[in-house]
């Protein structure tokens, strides 16, 4: 099931970059909307997520495609993943077993003494990319909220003092003057 996520994954990211590259050009155009720094920021936030987590589906899936193709076939035995050309002869030798690890994706491939190595893949670069998009999509989620925060900070209140956009006869301490009600109306 993974490795079909994995796959799916791996053709939605051309769809992901065409998304990324349009954003960009609409940004330079002109006519952008008033609050285009949050929306720009929720919206980068929301595809470093996307990417997060498509990176760590295309991981898990190349450990489930990994896992599968050791347990079938005729020549499953030690895994292919850890037979790779870049291994020496005298370590494939001594290959008994192999982990297969979701969390965080990878797999391992053991000896015969007890000891392990990372078998030929890319785990560790996508495990890397989706830590970095994790973060990256968490200070971009942030920089939004302190924006929104700072924004409303900066708006002034209605019928504060000074403020024209408040209720007529405003005063600084609190009194309403009201010339029907004090009845000092030709005073």
């Amino acid at each position: 099931m993974l490795a079909l996520l994995g796959l799916a994954a791996l053709f939605a990211s051309p769809l992901w970059c065409i998304a990324v590259v349009v954003k960009l050009v609409s940004v330079a155009l002109p006519g952008r909307r008033p609050d285009r720094a949050v929306h720009l920021l929720r919206w980068s936030a929301g595809m470093a997520v996307a990417a997060a987590v498509g990176c760590y589906l295309l991981a898990s899936g190349a450990v489930a495609f990994a896992e599968h193709e050791s347990r079938s076939g005729a020549d499953s035995s030690p895994a292919p993943a850890c037979r790779g050309e870049e291994v020496p002869r005298e370590t494939r030798l001594h290959l008994v077993t192999h982990r297969a690890s979701y969390f965080p994706p990878g797999f391992d491939c053991v000896l015969d003494d007890g000891t392990t190595y990372e078998s030929s893949g890319v785990y560790d670069t996508l495990n890397t990319c989706v830590v970095v998009f994790a973060a990256g999509a968490g200070a971009l989620a942030a920089s939004a909220g302190f924006a929104v925060a700072r924004r409303c900070r900066a708006r002034p209140v209605p019928g504060a003092d000074g403020d024209p956009g408040g209720p007529p006869g405003g005063t600084s301490d609190g009194e309403r003057h009201d010339d029907r009600v004090s009845g000092a109306a030709g005073a």
